[in-house]
């Protein structure tokens, strides 16, 4: 069976990867996936990162260049990278530009 079918959440993070975005597996002891982290860097000194550690426990969030939190979604994988996919470019006049607090040295959602 097709990954895409038996995962249909694979393809919404093939759609952050065809954005630009990179990504970086944690594997266990016996080379199993225990979690994948995404990062995608913008021009403008933003950043945009995504954890997931299951189909139900993903986390996201954009910072400035300080370590501002600017956005933050939790959720299931569908939910966060809808949430992303729709999230507006840092240049974008409508992109959340207000520091919500300050994002974690070594971010992980919950």
């Amino acid at each position: 069976m097709d990954a895409f079918n038996q995962y249909p959440e694979l393809r919404r993070l093939a759609d952050l990867r065809d954005a630009g975005w990179l990504f970086m597996p944690t594997c266990d002891a016996n080379g199993d996936v225990i979690k994948v982290t995404g990062l995608r860097p913008w021009p403008e000194g933003v950043a945009d990162a995504l954890h997931v550690g299951s189909q139900t426990d993903a986390g996201a969030l954009r910072m400035d260049h300080t370590g501002g939190l600017l956005w933050q979604r939790d959720g299931t994988v569908a939910d966060v990278v809808g949430a992303l996919l729709a999230l507006p470019a840092p240049s974008d006049p409508l992109a959340p530009r207000l520091v919500r607090g300050t994002a974690p040295k070594l971010w992980t959602p919950r």
